[in-house]
């Protein structure tokens, strides 16, 4: 499954293997006037050390001789298809940057904040910059130093782990696929159909059906998928068009897309969510010279309703860039007006296939780690001690380890790690999310960017 090893200081993940888990198949029920029964199970990977509530199983009664990327078609039954996420996008076996020799040598762990910030001042004069440090670089200096030594170790454990069951390998190996046919560029629309939904008028609570149960593959009218939550209820992938550009919805999955002015349809769901993962656009001075997508400031961050979205006791995880300035606005502005409690910082580090940083852990540009805070709302007492019965608490801090997306802001998944600590079957939200999960509703202005058909491949018949 995603998690390939689980440690004490946290889990080395297969972002990959769970996108696949997804269950991209489709039943092409059109070729079977006769009707579909659908088949729930979908191909698993090689065994790994633990097993996600979220994803979907390979049960062995539903295991019949073919391939996984057989199309199945036998007498009285729906022929499938299946379809798979393109291996080249998780091909990072070099570094991004490679370390410098000086630092190198300081990948163990100082002793001291002495230490490494004469470390860093070397860097610096080597550099042939002012060895003069403005408040934000020492914000973060002072930060990367309180958390250096549990990211090293951790990820150092997970990633000799890795080593020894072979899913990391110290010489890689190039993927068995060609890379010219990957599209360096997809077009699918999103930019349109955003511009559009700022056009729509509001959604009021009894303006329109609250959520729209998706069919086999149609052309849906944009103005209806803009007002409504979309929802596959089905245990098949389903296919849908929109503005002539394709895109898969993996099984139990829901989806609004959507501007941030227009979340009416998804508080008309009537949904009570028990995780909230939050992956808000951040306001920076690289996003703002790119303008490579939209940011909010905090003020318009802070507006939105995560309280009405909020089961009682729900756990909210946001994402956060490595600025202090933003996590500083989350643990003491954000979570407190929506009545959440910080409980932990956990890391997302990202490694090569050989199991190295993408990024010297020490550079003074871009860290190789991310942080998520993770708290809780607070509320009725008695609730969130019913809620919390059999799962275990939130650890202070974890690593995430992962081989990154090269497809930027295409975070991993989030669904098995935090099965810990909740309870199974749990309504689950992503807001600002850029692709789908089963068992998940999503919400976002890029809500189905990484859902296009091109950024997958059909599995042929072998």
């Amino acid at each position: 499954m995603s998690v390939v090893h689980r440690l004490t200081a946290g889990w080395l993940v297969d972002h990959l293997s769970f996108i696949n888990q997804c269950g991209y198949e489709i039943c092409d029920s059109f070729a079977h006037p006769g009707g579909v029964t659908c088949n729930t199970s979908v191909t698993s990977t090689e065994d790994c050390h633990s097993t996600s509530t979220f994803a979907p199983t390979l049960s062995s009664s539903d295991s019949p001789a073919y391939g996984p990327g057989d199309a199945i078609e036998t007498e009285g039954k729906p022929a499938k298809t299946r379809y798979v996420f393109r291996e080249e996008f998780f091909d990072i076996s070099k570094p991004h940057i490679a370390a410098a020799p000086e630092e190198q040598l300081c990948q163990g762990c100082p002793e001291d904040m002495e230490f490494f910030c004469c470390f860093c001042l070397v860097i610096l004069q080597k550099r042939k910059r002012k060895c003069v440090f403005n408040q934000g670089e020492l914000d973060a200096l002072e930060y990367h130093s309180k958390v250096r030594k549990l990211i090293w170790e951790g990820t150092l454990h997970l990633v000799q782990e890795g080593l020894k069951s072979g899913f990391l390998h110290h010489t890689t190996t190039k993927l068995n696929c060609r890379k010219n046919n990957v599209p360096q560029h997809i077009v699918c629309g999103l930019a349109e159909l955003c511009e559009m939904a700022k056009q729509f008028p509001a959604v009021n609570e009894s303006d329109h059906q609250a959520v729209h149960v998706l069919e086999d593959e149609i052309c849906h009218p944009e103005q209806d998928l803009l007002s409504c939550v979309m929802k596959n209820s089905s245990n098949c992938a389903k296919i849908i068009v929109l503005m002539g550009q394709k895109y898969l919805v993996p099984p139990k999955s829901s989806f609004l897309l959507s501007d941030i002015s227009c979340l009416q349809p998804l508080l008309n769901y009537k949904k009570k969510y028990d995780v909230i993962v939050i992956d808000p656009p951040w306001e920076n001075k690289s996003v703002k010279r790119s303008n490579r997508y939209s940011h909010l400031s905090s003020w318009q961050i802070k507006q939105i309703p995560v309280p009405a979205l909020a089961a009682p006791n729900c756990l909210v995880v946001t994402w956060v860039t490595n600025r202090q300035k933003h996590l500083r606005f989350v643990k003491d502005e954000l979570y407190p007006h929506w009545s959440v409690k910080t409980l932990a910082e956990w890391h997302w580090v990202k490694i090569t296939r050989a199991g190295e940083f993408v990024l010297p852990l020490d550079s003074l540009h871009k860290k190789p780690y991310e942080v998520l805070v993770l708290g809780r709302v607070q509320g009725d007492v008695k609730e969130a001690l019913r809620k919390s019965e059999g799962v275990l608490p939130i650890p202070e801090h974890q690593l995430i380890v992962s081989i990154p997306c090269s497809l930027h802001s295409h975070k991993p998944p989030l669904a098995a790690v935090l099965a810990e600590f909740i309870k199974p079957d749990v309504e689950c939200l992503e807001l600002f999310a850029r692709n789908l999960q089963p068992g998940w509703t999503s919400w976002g202005n890029e809500v189905l960017k990484f859902q296009h058909i091109d950024y997958f491949t059909l599995l042929q018949n072998e």
